[in-house]
């Protein structure tokens, strides 16, 4: 019953239509129910008079008719195309409310769910979602006032005949309801298995040009057959329920005929039923087993819906893990200052990635972090913007705990630049405006040539109206992080954190782009993340950080004096090694 009460919720804003698409099927109903009543008043009455009378009032009866099934014609037309057009309303809202509740979702469940999964459910799920909407009420209202309606008009006419029919089909629902229960199980596993194709084409697509680079097409091939396969192997155990759930209602309708044939028979052989009252109760048992089939063929479409909207409910009612505390206030007039209070943090329980750390960074100045991969600098740059909590200790920005302020407020003044650059479909305008929503073209052009990308982008034929291609793919490297740096400037936050921006490029884009970043650090508390130790020499100060603990901090000549760690890895570099990954302790 909650989850009845949540689907119906979504029918509030369109109550007007939904009366009248009920309106609209009771007309229908009700001519469908008339149409035996008709041919029984004439069987019995007009057509027993003579020629002259049947000729005279014939007419009256056929206007009267074809204005009937006029008016049907237009319920019918109501019901099939706005019926629909509002399950699709409530499909996007649905869609919305979903995707809407994806971008409230913190970093850590797309950590633990995959991309294609959440895609079955914005689409697939909704779909069938949609239809149940518009055809669920719909069927139920309609088939149920028709056999009521019918067996009411069955029974006027032989009670007898009547009850057996009622006993056949209470044996029959028994049978659908014992079906109906395995039925649910097979849908909501089959709503599983097309998420796993769908991940796996996601998956696939998504990393095509390693895939083919690799020669790995096989590997690939046999990956999506396995989740294709798992996939029929849940479509075929599903469709083997509904041949049964089929051929079972088929056989109990076979009887209801049969109990027609052999009872009303034995009824007009012994005077109790006249046969003109026998063909008007075959015409009524046509009009009480039509919707007997809706509401059983409806069974399959109820069971799609309802599996799809728990998958819908399930991420729906997720509480987000990092939210606004209900007092938060907005970050005005940053400084800069960063402190960490005996920070800690682990993605699962047991696992640290950070201990007790404390740093105080001053407004301004530029603190790079280095140290082995997996060390924790990426985590600890990524609880300033609140991407994940802390499970212990404070981070606070002029003296304010970053719990305290509104997440919308926090985020806008930080920006960050990262080694693996997302480019969003569309133009090189449209990316570089992402850091700022309705900026100018003016305002645009200046970030790009505080980047350094100016001058590239006006040599393009379509210059900043130009396609970058499906995640920048047109694109080389360097020319991506300089859009994304540009992105960052027309953002102009007051901290900037570089997550190893420059690591993943040939010497010339490092150099354009080291340009590039020192221009967006000047007077921004600035962060840095480096494997490549020759762009932080001038940092105000380095951290050493190891197994989640800082081990070292000093600026460059006091590290390389004490000939700890930091100057191990610098005399590595310093001997050649330009650029290198740091996997040891």
């Amino acid at each position: 019953m909650s989850i009845f009460k949540k689907f119906i919720n979504y029918y509030k804003p369109y109550k007007k239509l939904f009366y009248f698409d009920m309106f609209c099927a009771i007309i229908v109903s009700i001519v469908d129910l008339a149409f035996p009543q008709i041919l029984k008043y004439l069987t019995n009455g007009l057509f027993t008079k003579g020629t002259s009378v049947i000729v005279k009032y014939i007419g009256i009866v056929a206007i009267l008719m074809f204005v009937m099934y006029i008016i049907r014609t237009y319920c019918e037309y109501f019901i099939t195309s706005w019926g629909h057009i509002m399950g699709a309303n409530m499909e996007s809202n649905m869609r919305q409310d979903l995707f809407d509740q994806y971008q409230r979702l913190s970093f850590s469940y797309y950590d633990q769910n995959n991309t294609g999964d959440m895609m079955s459910k914005l689409v697939s799920d909704l779909f069938d979602i949609s239809e149940l909407a518009h055809h669920g009420p719909e069927n139920i209202f309609i088939s149920t006032f028709k056999i009521v309606g019918s067996f009411i008009f069955l029974a006027f006419i032989s009670v007898p005949l009547t009850m057996i029919l009622v006993v056949i089909t209470i044996a029959m629902l028994v049978f659908c309801l014992i079906l109906n229960r395995k039925m649910q199980a097979t849908f909501t596993d089959n709503r599983k298995k097309i998420a796993g194709v769908n991940s796996a084409v996601q998956d696939s697509l998504s990393g095509i040009r390693v895939v083919k680079s690799f020669a790995n097409e096989d590997i690939e091939h046999e990956k999506f057959d396995y989740s294709n396969r798992m996939f029929l192997n849940s479509k075929t155990a599903q469709y083997k329920m509904m041949g049964k759930y089929h051929a079972g209602t088929s056989f109990f309708k076979g009887l209801l005929y049969l109990a027609i044939i052999v009872c009303g028979g034995l009824f007009v052989a012994y005077g109790k039923m006249n046969v003109a009252d026998l063909a008007v109760y075959a015409l009524y048992i046509g009009i009480f087993i039509t919707p007997v089939e809706v509401l059983i063929n409806f069974t399959e479409q109820f069971q799609k819906g309802y599996a799809g909207f728990k998958r819908f409910l399930d991420v729906i009612e997720l509480n987000p893990d990092i939210v606004d505390k209900n007092e938060a206030d907005e970050l005005k007039n940053v400084g800069g200052n960063i402190d960490f209070n005996n920070v800690s943090f682990s993605y699962e329980e047991g696992s640290k990635v950070l201990s007790n750390i404390n740093i105080h960074i001053k407004k301004g100045k530029t603190v790079a972090l280095v140290g082995p991969s997996g060390g924790g600098k990426t985590t600890l740059c990524s609880l300033i913007p609140r991407f994940y909590d802390v499970d212990k200790g404070d981070i606070l920005i002029d003296g304010q705990n970053i719990k305290d302020v509104t997440l919308k407020s926090l985020r806008n003044s930080i920006g960050v630049v990262q080694q693996d650059v997302y480019m969003f479909g569309g133009s090189i305008k449209d990316n570089i405006a992402y850091g700022k929503p309705g900026a100018t073209d003016e305002e645009i052009i200046e970030a790009a040539k505080n980047a350094n990308i100016h001058d590239f982008i006006m040599e393009l034929e379509d210059g900043y109206d130009t396609y970058v291609g499906e995640r920048g793919t047109r694109l080389s490297g360097g020319q991506k992080q300089r859009i994304s740096i540009a992105r960052v400037f027309l953002k102009n936050p007051e901290i900037l954190i570089l997550d190893e921006a420059t690591s993943a490029l040939d010497n010339e884009s490092e150099r354009h782009i080291q340009l590039s970043l020192e221009k967006l650090s000047k007077d921004r508390t600035t962060i840095v993340i480096a494997h490549r130790l020759s762009t932080i020499k001038n940092a105000d100060e380095i951290i050493v950080i190891v197994n989640g603990r800082t081990t070292e901090r000093g600026n460059h000549k006091d590290l390389i004096a004490k000939n700890g760690l930091y100057a191990k890895y610098y005399n590595m570099q310093f001997e050649g090694l330009e650029k290198f990954d740091i996997y040891e302790d």
